[in-house]
C-alpha cells in the first residue's frame, strides 16, 4: 500500500515541476473549464474509471460463475461416493452413506451461513471427511470386488475434498482492495471534475451531471455488492446440495 501512495505522490510531483517548468515557455494560458487540460484530464479519468470498473465487475462475476460450478462437480461426487459405498458390505456401507447425507446437511445448512456471513468453511466439514477417508482405509477386503469398491469410494473421497478446498477458496476470495479504492476515488473524482476545472452547472445541465452521479454510485455499490462470492448480489447458494440431498434420499429409497 505504501508503494502505491508513493507512486501516486511522484506522479503529483511530476505535475507540479512540468507546470513550473511550462511557465517559464511561451505556452498559452488554459484557464478555461471546457479548455484542452480540462478535456484531456476528463477522457483520462473516465477511461481510467471505467477500466477498474470493469474490471471489479469482471473478476467476482467469473469467480462467481467458477465457484457455482464447483459446487454441483463437488455434489456429483457426493452423489458417486453415497452409490460406491452401497457395494460395501454392513455395517461399514450404511455407516458412510449415513455420514455422506450428515454432510450434505452440514454443507447446504450451518456451513453455507458461514460461507456468507465469515467467508470461511466450517472445521466439521473437514473432521467428516477425514473421519470417513480412515474408516474406508480400515475396512478389510477379502475380495477383488471389495478392493474394487474401496478403491472407487476413496477416489470420490479425495474428488470431493479437492472440490470442497476449491470452495473454500472461493469463499476467501475477492478483489484487492486498492481496486475498490480507485473506483470508488475515480467516480467521485469523474462526478466533481466539472467543479474541480471552475464550471458552475446550473438549471437543466445539472439533470445529466445528477443523473451520471446516481448510475455511478449505483455501479459502485454493485462492485462492493458482488465482491463475495457467497453473498450478495452474485451469491452462490446451496441449490447444488439441496437437489443432491433428494438424489440420496432417492437412492436410499431404491427408486
Amino acid at each position: 500500500m505504501f508503494i502505491y501512495f508513493g507512486a501516486a505522490v511522484c506522479a503529483i510531483a511530476v505535475v507540479i515541476v512540468a507546470s513550473r517548468l511550462v511557465r517559464r515557455t511561451r505556452a498559452v494560458e488554459d484557464p478555461d473549464p471546457d479548455g484542452p487540460t480540462a478535456g484531456h484530464t476528463g477522457a483520462m479519468l473516465s477511461a481510467l474509471f471505467l477500466l477498474a470498473f470493469a474490471i471489479a465487475i469482471v473478476v467476482p462475476w467469473t469467480t462467481s460463475d467458477a465457484a457455482r460450478t464447483n459446487t454441483y462437480t463437488e455434489s456429483q461426487s457426493i452423489s458417486e461416493a453415497y452409490w460406491a459405498a452401497g457395494r460395501l458390505p454392513a455395517p461399514a456401507g450404511p455407516h458412510v452413506q449415513a455420514e455422506l447425507r450428515g454432510y450434505v446437511d452440514l454443507v447446504r445448512g450451518p456451513e453455507w451461513r458461514r460461507m456468507r456471513d465469515h467467508s470461511e468453511l466450517t472445521a466439521r466439514g473437514w473432521a467428516v471427511l477425514d473421519g470417513l477417508r480412515r474408516e474406508v482405509l480400515a475396512i478389510k477386503t477379502d475380495t477383488d470386488e471389495l478392493k474394487d469398491a474401496r478403491g472407487a469410494l476413496l477416489d470420490r473421497l479425495a474428488e470431493i475434498s479437492a472440490a470442497r478446498r476449491q470452495r473454500a477458496a472461493d469463499a476467501a476470495t475477492e478483489p484487492p482492495a486498492g481496486l475498490l479504492a480507485v473506483t470508488v476515488l475515480t467516480g467521485i473524482v469523474v462526478v466533481l471534475l466539472p467543479f474541480l476545472a471552475g464550471a458552475r452547472p446550473r438549471g437543466m445541465t445539472l439533470v445529466p451531471l445528477a443523473l451520471m452521479a446516481a448510475l455511478l454510485a449505483t455501479g459502485t455499490y454493485l462492485t462492493i455488492d458482488i465482491m463475495h462470492v457467497f453473498s450478495g448480489a452474485l451469491a452462490v447458494g446451496p441449490d447444488a446440495f439441496t437437489s443432491l440431498n433428494t438424489d440420496l434420499q432417492r437412492i436410499a429409497g431404491g427408486g
